[in-house]
């Protein structure tokens, strides 16, 4: 079974928990939890009825950015050619935390399954996330 998706909107990174200073207790940043909530929605607004995959995982990230508006046309051309990549924030191993956390338990059963992981960035006219989720036999 494959699950495919693709969300539109900029790209957030799982954050650094943060600590209440009154209770002590560590939080989510709400930026983060807003955006792993949207793409929650966005999966099951793609599969209403999904079940989650209960065997190995493998999950594919394209992560695409907008260009920056200061670009020159030249380098707004190679941007889209991809022979300039985004070297900008949030890292790769943040992106792939936000999505994988955030399906947890939805997509699959939980993210321990994942066994092969994909993360790419590119430059792209809208930013947008897409996800391919794929259950491996054996």
């Amino acid at each position: 079974m494959m699950y495919e998706f693709e969300m539109i909107g900029s790209i957030v990174g799982k954050a650094r928990p943060r600590m209440n200073t009154r209770t002590g207790r560590a939080y989510t940043p709400t930026n983060t939890k807003l955006y792993e909530y949207s793409l929650r929605q966005w999966f099951i607004r793609e599969y209403p009825y999904f079940k989650p995959l209960e065997n190995r995982v493998k999950v594919s990230i394209i992560a695409y950015f907008d260009i920056p508006k200061s670009t020159s046309k030249k380098k707004q051309k190679q941007m889209l050619d991809c022979e300039i990549f985004p070297t900008v924030k949030p890292d790769t191993d943040n992106i792939a935390k936000s999505i994988l956390d955030s399906l947890n338990g939805i997509a699959y059963l939980d993210d321990k399954q994942v066994v092969k992981l994909e993360v790419e960035k590119y430059y792209a006219t809208s930013a947008n996330v897409a996800v391919m989720i794929e259950e491996l036999e054996g």
